[in-house]
């Protein structure tokens, strides 16, 4: 969002160095008068009538050539928000007439002289090409419903899309958590998912949610520093952390420093099993968005410049089709396919059992099996790293080798589906419900298809990579075969599964493109949806279990 973006930081090249030879252009301050429509007063684009969005974008072009007509010298000018916004609108909006008439405007600015920006980045991630997004499918219906809903798509929208019937369950679910009548006031909930995003030092969520909570009408003070938050909101910072990086250390202990009378300040078990779920959703939604390499958006800080292009600073991907490598990256892609085919149907027609004690002996190989996925990575901007209490506490593996370690949580003792769901449903009505549809969606959504091969049944793959993350949070369940996942998914996958749900902040295109070579993108961001939501309900298991301790 274009909230809190400094004057500095609009006249930056994309690698940071300010131009030394600006052009003649007049940049609008944020003192200065803007006379065109914010973003919030143009939500009648978004009107589902088709005359009132006609009418409300005839009124944004005469609002905007009236602007430019104005005598230059007075204080009247198109302004940062308004510019944009119109961005935006040009670059992603689904409709076409309203993206043909905001990059019209655009162009109108810029031929009278007005500094225009332009977005940094050509697509929604940095990982998939924009094209190959376009060729595997959006589904222009969902995306028109989101804009109609939200007033935008973003980029976690864009991606998704590649996946509507799930991105329509995640929709739903995102917006009564964080919109709907509920007992957390709309601010707090967009200022818990800003701490929830910052533990992984996702710019992305915290520049989305800082937006969103300064029009909810959110102090923006408390976006300075957790320090400048209520101290309601600051007594949740051990649980936010914990359940970042290391749920399993949850215990009733924490929920009733919470909850339990004389704690100051008290939170009701409405409250905080509100909080809680917002701040699943935020850290798993960190996961997607590293996951998929998310670009910033056009409006965000990072993601837009008023400097001309230069084609010189367009970078060259290692893994473009020109790399020297690729034609043997994809022969080898090409057998790693026919390995899995053939391992997959061979699970599916084995019929011998596992006994209790081999399984969970290959649960604890698996467990305590070494992959070493740390990066050297730079300190997170600023607006992040204030909202982060802690910050050396990080994620741990759950089984260190020759270390003590935590019990084993077995999924037939505390299991979504005969305990969760029903705490989640009582104390926050409706929502056990939508993300009951949001797990099953995931797990059952299949297009029968892998990389070249239709007509395949990847139950048995897709149900791997689910007890494989639920696995590295320290869950087992006694009646799979953990034997399965070290057939089935080889060490890159591995590497990168486990990077992602366990310190997504550390992903990088290599780990991405190193694995499954041979499958579409498509294929990858289900993967990508499979353990962001592995990891959500892992994550609320064990505070969910907490709070039925608690209760007893």
């Amino acid at each position: 969002m274009a909230s809190g973006t400094t004057a500095g930081s609009l006249h930056q090249s994309p690698g940071g160095h300010v131009s030394s030879s600006a052009p003649k252009l007049r940049y609008q301050s944020e003192s200065e008068q803007d006379i065109v429509p914010t973003a919030k007063s143009l939500s009648r684009l978004c009107s589902r009538d088709e005359e009132e969005r006609a009418l409300a974008l005839q009124e944004l072009s005469d609002s905007v050539l009236m602007c430019l007509g104005l005598d230059r010298s007075g204080p009247h000018r198109l302004g940062q928000k308004t510019l944009l916004h119109l961005l935006r609108l040009s670059l992603s909006c689904p409709l076409q007439e309203v993206r043909l008439k905001a990059t019209e405007l655009l162009r109108s600015a810029q031929e009278q002289g007005v500094a225009v920006p332009r977005a940094l980045a050509s697509g929604p991630s940095a990982f998939i090409p924009a094209k190959q997004i376009l060729q595997e499918g959006l589904d222009q219906d969902v995306l028109i419903e989101s804009f109609l809903s939200l007033g935008r798509v973003d980029h976690v929208t864009m991606v998704m899309a590649l996946h509507p019937a799930y991105l329509s369950c995640f929709l739903r679910t995102q917006h009564a958590l964080l919109e709907v009548d509920g007992p957390l006031p709309r601010h707090w909930r967009h200022y818990i998912a800003v701490m929830a995003a910052a533990r992984h030092h996702c710019s992305y969520l915290v520049q989305q949610h800082s937006a969103c909570f300064l029009e909810a009408g959110g102090e923006e003070s408390w976006l300075s520093g957790l320090d400048q938050a209520p101290t309601k909101m600051r007594s949740l910072q051990t649980l936010n952390k914990l359940m970042a990086h290391r749920p399993w250390l949850i215990t009733q202990e924490h929920i009733q420093e919470l909850v339990c009378p004389g704690a100051d300040p008290r939170w009701s078990l409405a409250e905080l099993i509100h909080a809680i779920v917002v701040l699943a959703h935020a850290h798993s939604l960190c996961s997607f968005v590293w996951g998929c390499g998310l670009n910033p958006e056009s409006d965000h800080i990072g993601g837009f410049t008023f400097q001309p292009s230069s084609p010189s600073l367009v970078p060259r991907s290692p893994h473009s089709p020109a790399h020297e490598d690729g034609r043997q990256e994809l022969v080898d892609g090409a057998m790693e396919v026919e390995v899995l085919m053939k391992r997959m149907v061979e699970l599916q027609q084995q019929e011998e059992e596992c006994s209790q004690e081999e399984i969970i002996t290959r649960f604890e190989r698996e467990r305590s099996e070494s992959i070493p996925t740390a990066v050297v990575r730079g300190a997170p901007p600023d607006m992040v790293l204030r909202l982060v209490e802690d910050p050396e506490f990080r994620y741990e593996d759950f089984a260190p080798r020759g270390e003590q370690c935590p019990t084993t949580m077995r999924a037939q003792d505390y299991s979504w589906e005969d305990h969760g769901y029903s705490l989640v449903n009582r104390l926050l009505p409706d929502m056990g419900q939508l993300l009951d549809e949001k797990f099953q969606v995931v797990s059952n959504m299949t297009y029968h298809r892998m990389a070249m091969h239709e007509g395949v049944d990847t139950y048995t793959l897709r149900k791997a990579l689910w007890n494989y993350i639920h696995c590295l949070y320290g869950i087992r369940y006694d009646d799979y075969d953990y034997g399965s996942v070290n057939v089935l998914l080889e060490r890159s996958l591995k590497l990168f599964v486990k990077t992602m749900a366990c310190h997504p902040e550390q992903t990088t295109a290599r780990i991405y493109h190193d694995f499954w070579i041979h499958f579409r993108h498509s294929e990858k961001v289900h993967a990508n949806l499979i353990v962001m939501e592995a990891r959500l309900q892992a994550a609320l298991l064990y505070t969910l279990r907490a709070i039925t301790h608690y209760m007893r």
